[in-house]
C-alpha cells in the first residue's frame, strides 16, 4: 500500500512538473530570475552582459557548455535526455533531430513574448526561437544554445502616445489581443500590425545608437537568462536524471 501511494505521489508530481517544464520556466518567474541575477535596469544589465558575450561566426548569440557525467554510458545519457526533451517540449515539431546512433538531439522551440516594450508610438513584442543542440558521448554531453535573431510583432499606435487618442475599446484591444505576441486568429489583414526580424548584432548593446534600445536590452537579458535556465536544467538531468529516481536500481 505504501508503495502504491508513493508512486501515486510521483505521478502527481510528474504531471505538475511537466506543465511547468513545457516552457522550462514561466515568463514571470524568468523575469524575476533575470532581475535578481542581473539587476532591474535593463539597459545597464545588457551593457554589462555584452562585455563577455562573443557572437559566433554567423553573428548569432551562442552559448556552449560541456557537462561531465563520469560512469554514464552514451546510451544511458541519451535515454535520460530524450526523456527530458519529449517531456519538456510538447510541440511534436520542436524536436527537429533525434538520432540515437549519432548521439544528437536538436530542439527548436519558440518562446513567446520574452520581452514586451511600449514606447512612445509603438509597442514591440519580442519572441525568440532558440536552437538547442545536445551532443552525447560516453561520460559527457555538450550543450549548444543559439539564438539567431529576435522575431518582433510591431503594433502601430500601440505606444503610450497612441493610447491617449484611442477610445476604451481600442485600448483594451491593444492590451488583450496582442498580449501573447500573436495575431488574433492568425489575422494578417490588420494594418496596425507588422512582423519584423531583428538581427541581434545590429541592435543594442552591440550597436550603441539604436531606436529600439530599451526593447533590445530586455530581450538580450531575458534571452541570456533563458539560456542559463536551459543549461541548469540539462546539467541537472545529466547528473541526476529527470525526477531523481530514474536509475537502474529498481
Amino acid at each position: 500500500m505504501k508503495s502504491l501511494v508513493k508512486w501515486m505521489l510521483v505521478a502527481i508530481f510528474l504531471c505538475g512538473s511537466m506543465t511547468i517544464q513545457a516552457q522550462i520556466m514561466k515568463a514571470s518567474d524568468l523575469e524575476a530570475y533575470a532581475k535578481e541575477k542581473y539587476g532591474t535596469k535593463w539597459l545597464e544589465a545588457a551593457a554589462n552582459l555584452a562585455k563577455d558575450i562573443v557572437l559566433d561566426k554567423n553573428e548569432s548569440l551562442t552559448y556552449q557548455e560541456v557537462v561531465e557525467a563520469p560512469g554514464k554510458t552514451k546510451e544511458q545519457l541519451y535515454i535520460g535526455l530524450n526523456y527530458w526533451a519529449t517531456a519538456t517540449f510538447k510541440d511534436k515539431q520542436a524536436i527537429t533531430l533525434n538520432d540515437k546512433d549519432a548521439g544528437c538531439i536538436i530542439i527548436s522551440s519558440t518562446i513567446e513574448a520574452i520581452a514586451d516594450h511600449t514606447g512612445t508610438l509603438y509597442r514591440y513584442i519580442v519572441n525568440i526561437t532558440p536552437i538547442i543542440r545536445i551532443d552525447i558521448k560516453e561520460g559527457k554531453v555538450r550543450i549548444t544554445y543559439t539564438v539567431q535573431n529576435y522575431d518582433v510583432l510591431k503594433v502601430e499606435n500601440g505606444g503610450w502616445l497612441g493610447a491617449i487618442g484611442n477610445d476604451d475599446k481600442d485600448r483594451n484591444r491593444n492590451k488583450d489581443v496582442y498580449a501573447d505576441g500573436k495575431r488574433m486568429n492568425a489575422d494578417k489583414t490588420d494594418r496596425q500590425l507588422s512582423d519584423e526580424q531583428w538581427e541581434i548584432v545590429k541592435h543594442y548593446p552591440f550597436v550603441e545608437k539604436d531606436a529600439q534600445k530599451r526593447t533590445c536590452s530586455k530581450a538580450l537579458v531575458m534571452t541570456h537568462a533563458y539560456s542559463n535556465a536551459i543549461m541548469d536544467k540539462l546539467e541537472e538531468v545529466i547528473k541526476n536524471g529527470l525526477v531523481g529516481n530514474d536509475d537502474d536500481d529498481w
